[in-house]
């Protein structure tokens, strides 16, 4: 249920991010509202198992450069799985676009703090 949750959150602060973010749209299967909020929710899935799978990873690797940084390398981070994301969804023909690198930054950086302030609203129960 948490995660389902998560889910939702994720795909509700994509879709306020592609409001605010001019660079990062988000393209439905299509012309319905029910394929467009099906595909944000798939999106937001993506962008969670992309960001488990691969963020892990890749803040494996970069520890060094975050301790040197003092996070501000997580920027970066954040942006290339935004793009990782688009790259994975235009692949099925549908889903995210981002125009350039540094509008993948910008949106992974709005997507956060969107989703962190939804986090504060909508905080799911401890079991």
């Amino acid at each position: 249920m948490r995660f389902l949750l998560k889910v939702i959150v994720s795909a509700f602060a994509l879709w306020l991010t592609t409001l605010i973010v001019a660079g990062v749209k988000v393209v439905p299967y299509e012309d319905t509202e029910i394929a467009t909020i099906l595909t944000y929710l798939l999106v937001a899935l993506i962008f969670g198992l992309v960001n488990a799978i691969v963020g892990t990873a890749i803040r494996i690797v970069a520890f060094p450069l975050y301790v040197i940084t003092l996070g501000l390398v997580s920027f970066l981070v954040n942006g290339l799985l935004l793009l990782i994301v688009a790259w994975f969804s235009d692949l099925m023909g549908f889903g995210l676009t981002v125009e350039s690198f540094w509008w993948g930054v910008l949106g992974a950086l709005v997507l956060g703090l969107i989703s962190w302030l939804i986090g504060l609203v909508v905080r799911p129960g401890r079991d």
